[in-house]
């Protein structure tokens, strides 16, 4: 994603980073293969004993050992495939069962409210769920209009990804193809509870 509107410099606590740094590690894995730099980044990163915890320290013994070619073909396995990949990861898909449908017109929609638009050299449509995710990033560090905003957070968060990316983390952790990517998804699916209940309580 590209954001077109000016950034304002934010003063952003460590907590809100540590957020940004989990939407934008799981968007990287989730947007190409990863490759040797965003391994070696989850390699490094440290659980505490609660389930996300767990699944953070799984994802990084999972990293620390992986070959970036296996897991690029694991990737492709899960997300491309010959026609498609076993997981389509796009909200129109999870909410309607088709593709290009009223849940990516909305995101398109939130996106031009927010000065974000397409970049052109990305394919694609934008309620791909590493999309999503970026935008969650921009948000949280204050980087599209309107500046880091817990409203406009919750808003996006309950509009365009509480409805569907748990299920697709529930279906990456047990999908046929998954290896590496099962313990993302058990990341993605405890980090989404932690923001879910976040922001119901906020």
């Amino acid at each position: 994603m590209a954001e077109t509107a000016d950034a304002a410099e934010q003063i952003i606590d460590e907590s809100e980073r540590l957020r940004a740094n989990v939407y934008a590690l799981l968007a990287r894995f989730l947007a190409r293969p990863p490759d040797q730099a965003t391994l070696a980044e989850a390699a490094g990163w440290a659980g505490d004993d609660t389930d996300f915890g767990k699944a953070v320290s799984r994802l990084a013994k999972s990293a620390a050992g992986a070959d970036p070619k296996t897991v690029k073909e694991e990737y492709e396995a899960l997300f491309i495939g010959i026609g498609r990949g076993e997981l389509l990861p796009y909200g129109s898909y999870y909410l309607t069962g088709f593709l290009n449908e009223k849940p990516l017109a909305r995101v398109r929609q939130s996106l031009r409210e927010l000065g974000v638009e397409r970049d052109p050299a990305n394919k694609d449509p934008e309620d791909h769920i590493a999309a999503l995710l970026d935008v969650m990033v921009g948000l949280i560090l204050g980087t599209f209009r309107g500046g880091a905003d817990l409203a406009a957070q919750k808003q996006f968060f309950d509009d365009h990804i509480e409805p569907w990316a748990d299920y697709f983390f529930k279906d990456l952790e047990k999908a046929k193809t998954a290896d590496l990517f099962k313990a993302l998804g058990s990341v993605g699916r405890a980090f989404m509870a932690i923001e879910n209940t976040a922001f119901e309580m906020a």
